[in-house]
């Protein structure tokens, strides 16, 4: 089910693709032009996903069992979705989440292995709201940029492989409602590739 109103862009892709980059320039570029714009993220966009982000991502925790992860982050897309992003599209706004669904299908499913029933589970918790377009940065594991080393990131490269290809997996069976982009481009010059997808749907 897609947002009624407003309009709803997610930016997806493996650790280090600059998802959270691109979200914040687009974010700005909305902003400029006078858009009603909420920026946020999963998890941890609420009370109750940063508890549950610190809960999956410290190293300190541990070994998590899959179906487990997948539960809590269901839960803070719940959240998410009921207390931020429905409201703030009610309202006529401009959503840009960095990451949403595709992550926890990707992460959780593909990089876990684990997908039976994963996305009936994750689209229940969300309400099925889905974005008008997902933005996808693509980036093989090894030309990924280094950031820190949370409990996700520190998985093998077999893991990161298998997450970036049900990412491009995911793309490839619903085309019109992605864009793919080559991550390891100029930051601007994606910025304004994704800004000219974006237009098209404000128009």
């Amino acid at each position: 089910m897609l947002a009624e109103t407003g309009l709803f862009v997610a930016l997806e892709g493996g650790d280090g693709a600059g998802k959270s980059t691109q979200a914040r320039l687009l974010a700005r570029r909305l902003e400029s032009t006078s858009y009603d714009v909420l920026l946020t993220r999963e998890p941890g966009a609420t009370d109750v996903g940063a508890e549950i982000r610190r809960l999956v991502l410290a190293p300190e925790t541990g070994t998590i069992h899959p179906r487990t992860e997948a539960l809590l982050y269901a839960a803070d897309k719940s959240e998410h979705v009921e207390t931020v992003l429905r409201p703030a599209l009610a309202r006529g706004a401009v959503v840009v989440t960095d990451r949403y669904v595709d992550s926890s299908l990707a992460y959780q499913g593909g990089g876990r292995t684990s997908h039976d029933g994963l996305e009936a589970m994750l689209r229940w918790a969300t309400g099925d709201l889905r974005p008008h377009l997902t933005v996808l940065l693509d980036v093989a594991p090894a030309e990924a940029r280094s950031a820190g080393q949370d409990r996700i990131e520190a998985e093998g490269a077999d893991f990161h492989t298998r997450v970036r290809d049900h990412f491009l997996a995911l793309a490839a069976a619903d085309p019109e409602h992605y864009l793919v982009l080559d991550a390891r481009g100029d930051r601007e010059a994606i910025a304004a590739q994704v800004w000219a997808r974006v237009e098209e749907l404000l128009r």
